[in-house]
């Protein structure tokens, strides 16, 4: 069993250090404890034996965000370090799952590492075996159903660090719309454009694995608001028209 108010206070110390009053960090906090919600709330229909694990790859999924902004003063993984593997090095490498104070199995553990280390990446590595890649596809995808609504709290000139005015007047490339078109995730260097980022996480509905993942997803409404974004650039305005009618 995993002690969910023990490791709760161990997580709240942890990020303690770093200023939680920063917008961002209370950001990645109430991110972090979502996610661990939603992980739960998705276990059951995707098959996995253990909520409670499910609940704790969300609770520790994004543990290095803390610690990346403190050494480079950005969450951009590209600008930085990749942080899915930062915080997977910090927990299993750096001893940081000790304080969590956990008696788990070492194939728990492994599951837990797994799902860490992978939840950013753009495809799951090969190799997996069938529990880690449920856990890991659960992770992923309760990631991807909060980062719909981060989008939709966040002022999205701070989020992609853009102006109002690009966002506004931007075209979206022709490879990111191939993505939308052939319904998969954008790969980091296909984005060119300020208004790719916003298609960009909208694509990310379609890497959702489970069912009930969109169910949560359409019923939160998220994405619906970020498809209503309004250009000034007509022909943005009409793909965001053509997305609303296909991305469902």
């Amino acid at each position: 069993m995993i002690d969910k108010n023990q490791v709760r206070q161990v997580f709240d110390q942890y990020v303690s250090a770093y200023h939680v009053d920063d917008p961002k960090i209370r950001l990645k906090i109430d991110h972090t404890y979502r996610v661990a919600e939603l992980c739960q709330r998705i276990a059951t229909p995707a098959g996995a034996d253990d909520l409670d694990l499910a609940w704790l790859c969300g609770m520790l999924h994004d543990i290095g965000r803390f610690e990346q902004v403190k050494r480079y003063n950005t969450f951009v993984d590209a600008q930085s370090v990749d942080h899915a593997q930062f915080g997977a090095d910090l927990l299993f490498q750096e001893g940081l799952i000790d304080r969590f104070s956990l008696s788990l199995p070492s194939e728990d553990l492994r599951v837990l590492e797994q799902a860490i280390r992978c939840h950013s990446a753009y495809r799951l590595p090969e190799g997996l075996s069938d529990r880690e890649r449920i856990y890991c596809s659960i992770l992923r995808d309760a990631d991807k159903v909060d980062i719909f609504r981060v989008n939709c709290d966040t002022p999205p000139e701070q989020i992609y660090n853009v102006t109002t005015e690009a966002l506004k007047t931007s075209a979206v490339s022709e490879a990111v719309k191939e993505c939308f078109y052939n319904r998969t995730a954008v790969l980091r260097s296909l984005k060119v454009t300020a208004i790719d980022y916003l298609v960009a996480h909208l694509c990310l509905t379609f890497e959702l694995v489970y069912p009930v993942s969109r169910e949560i997803a359409r019923e939160q409404g998220y994405v619906d608001r970020l498809l209503a974004f309004s250009s000034d650039n007509p022909d943005t305005q009409a793909w965001f028209a053509y997305m609303r009618s296909h991305i469902w």
